[in-house]
């Protein structure tokens, strides 16, 4: 049995943010991490610039994530287009180099780390590992993503009863491309779902796609869903002809919508372990990098206890964003009423400014 006043599970933005914040405070942690070596997460890929600041009060700074500079969404539905600026710049970045910058940083600040580590079940105070190891915390931040542990994990409920799949599939490099996406964040609305594609700082582009389970299933499998969005989408098609081979990546049964309302003390639940937005909204790396800060800044002050108030908080700050992002993906997912709404976004820039900006979180909670 090992004992570690602070046990974060987990290296992704929102382990390491909070890892980098308490390490900063000289809070005695440990951080695991499954993998030994940083993958490519499917999720992630755009940074808002409420993200940016958030990254910013860690000590790393835009220059550090590449050129891949994002100012406008453009918006697709069948063969029509419209396009809008962001209210500020953001940008696009793979997740194995964001994770790598901010795991680097962590060590930097002093954060223990220890990788290539596999819980096997957890509760809100102690984790088991594969190889046996009992590791007990005054308090444990849960920092797992999409990836549940048997213990904790999301309600299946919130799956609901056509559950969403998640779809990533890699695009170039090619100058090509690079002119046809340009500054902008990509979305592609098609009958049960959409596709993000954005321009990250190695020069390929992510195209990550949320669809429905019935519509895979229609389909048959991921590649010939690819094939018949080509044909619906002839804006996607041209896109996806630039994609660089390999496997279809796919995570399943994501619960967009689901939010944590109540807390326990000791247990910090963070990133899409505390609430998990519909990825059109460009707002969850926000999300886990917001509530790393903002818990290990609770724990700092309040200690385990402080976790049952962060939760409630949490909980409030994320209602507005992700309820909005939830009526906006409803929408995006019905052809009909997306090019209905599509005009909009070209004739009034700024209700794309006022959704936008409803729909981002900062590391540092409202007053109450």
């Amino acid at each position: 049995m090992r004992r570690t006043p602070a046990l974060i599970l987990g290296g992704g933005p929102a382990g390491a943010s909070a890892a980098i914040r308490l390490a900063g405070a000289g809070t005695p942690h440990l951080l695991i991490e499954r993998s030994r070596e940083t993958g490519d997460a499917i999720c992630g890929g755009f940074l808002s610039w409420r993200t940016l600041e958030s990254l910013a009060s860690l000590g790393i700074e835009p220059e550090a994530l590449g050129p891949a500079r994002v100012s406008s969404v453009r918006l697709f539905t069948g063969d029509r287009v419209a396009e809008a600026r962001l209210p500020h710049p953001a940008h696009g970045v793979s997740r194995r180099h964001l994770d790598t910058l901010m795991l680097a940083r962590a060590a930097k600040a002093g954060a223990a780390i220890e990788r290539g580590v596999t819980v096997k079940e957890t509760t809100s105070r102690a984790a088991r590992l594969q190889d046996g190891t009992i590791l007990e915390a005054d308090a444990l931040f849960l920092a797992s993503g999409k990836h549940d542990v048997r213990g904790l994990a999301r309600p299946e409920a919130a799956r609901g009863a056509d559950p969403t799949l998640g779809l990533r599939v890699r695009l170039g490099p090619a100058p090509a491309l690079d002119r046809l996406i340009g500054e902008a964040i990509e979305l592609h609305l098609f009958d049960r779902g959409y596709a993000g594609i954005v321009l990250q700082e190695d020069g390929t582009a992510n195209l990550c796609m949320a669809v429905h389970r019935s519509r895979l299933t229609e389909a048959g499998d991921p590649e010939t869903l690819l094939t018949a969005l080509g044909v619906e989408s002839p804006r996607l098609a041209e896109r996806l002809a630039y994609r660089s081979g390999g496997a279809i990546d796919a995570v399943a049964n994501v619960p967009y919508g689901w939010r944590v309302q109540a807390g326990e003390a000791g247990l910090f639940r963070l990133g899409d372990q505390a609430g998990v937005i519909p990825s059109l909204a460009g707002e969850g790396m926000g999300i886990a990098i917001a509530s790393g800060i903002r818990a290990a800044d609770a724990y700092g002050s309040g200690g385990p206890a402080a976790a049952t108030m962060f939760q409630r908080r949490l909980a409030r700050d994320l209602a507005r964003p992700i309820g909005l992002a939830g009526w906006i993906r409803a929408a995006a997912e019905r052809p009909g009423i997306a090019r209905a709404l599509l005009p909009l976004a070209r004739t009034s820039p700024m209700l794309v400014d006022t959704i936008a900006r409803a729909t981002r979180i900062g590391h540092v909670a409202p007053p109450r």
